[in-house]
């Protein structure tokens, strides 16, 4: 266990709330979860920087203690990194969520031959939440493959928890310039940007309020870990104030460098009121998902 375990339900139970709902969890194929943690533990370029994973269990474990937590509702944040490998992917989600009923069905999808055919029956399945993930899969997000893949989700209005924001290092296509083209063509997209667009925050504020559907989530951001290369703009508290009904809790559980707690305290030294943060680490993912 991890420092300050013990005060998540603290912290909760002080905001008289339910329970917690976090939407940026991973849980993924064994092996694939095995490469991640490689991928961590040895700094990868996407990664720049020491990475210690605070939550190293077994599958059971994991749930075990996400349970343990008071979460009520989490996700399974899967994505490929190349074709072929969305489907599969999205077979093991099926399954995952059918076992696990806490967590919110998930599914992904890449620019490739066949995206719209699986990610309809996907739609037509049940699934709850998607994730895309920019930067490691690559590609951009305005690709014309995926257009009637965002076509069907905007229509369907299943969220996106979307990694589009250059942290922790930039890609060919991250950034809030090629987020931007796609809302354009899709503004009804329920998009929910991952790390409140760390580090280009202000720019994807700027798109917040511009879209009615575009969320945040609060994964990473805040915590000393961010802040000491990616520090939120004091100026742009204001703008995160007026914007609470659409800034969700995010954890990145198990992939994180520090205790679950620290991310709630977090969210508690913004001092944005007890209102605030009953919305976010509850109240605004549970209207979202229909809870």
């Amino acid at each position: 266990m991890a420092d300050g375990d013990d005060q998540v339900d603290v912290f909760w139970r002080g905001l008289e709330l339910p329970g917690l709902i976090d939407v940026h969890t991973h849980f993924m194929p064994e092996r694939v979860m095995a490469k991640v943690w490689a991928y961590f533990d040895a700094a990868g370029p996407l990664v720049g920087r020491p990475w210690p994973i605070a939550y190293r269990y077994e599958e059971d474990e994991r749930l075990a203690v996400l349970r343990g937590f008071g979460v009520r509702a989490f996700t399974a944040m899967i994505y490929p990194h190349k074709p072929g490998m969305a489907h599969w992917l999205n077979g093991w989600a099926a399954d995952f969520a059918t076992r696990t009923p806490d967590c919110l069905r998930t599914a992904t999808f890449f620019p490739e031959d066949g995206a719209a055919e699986y990610v309809r029956a996907e739609l037509g399945d049940g699934v709850r939440v998607f994730k895309a993930h920019v930067q490691v899969g690559g590609y951009d997000p305005a690709d014309a493959l995926l257009d009637p893949v965002w076509g069907a989700i905007a229509e369907a209005g299943t969220p996106v928890v979307v990694h589009c924001g250059s942290g922790p290092a930039p890609g060919k296509h991250t950034g809030p310039e090629p987020i931007g083209r796609l809302l354009a063509r899709h503004p009804r997209l329920r998009l929910i940007i991952a790390h409140m667009g760390m580090p280009e925050y202000a720019d994807f504020l700027d798109l917040a309020q511009r879209y009615p559907s575009v969320h945040l989530d609060t994964t990473m951001a805040f915590t000393d870990f961010a802040e000491r290369v990616a520090p939120f703009p004091q100026g742009e508290r204001g703008r995160l104030a007026d914007l609470g009904e659409r800034v969700l809790f995010g954890s990145d559980f198990p992939n994180i460098p520090y205790g679950y707690a620290h991310a709630l305290e977090a969210l508690r030294r913004l001092e944005m009121g007890e209102q605030w943060l009953r919305g976010v680490c509850y109240g605004n993912g549970a209207r979202l998902f229909g809870l």
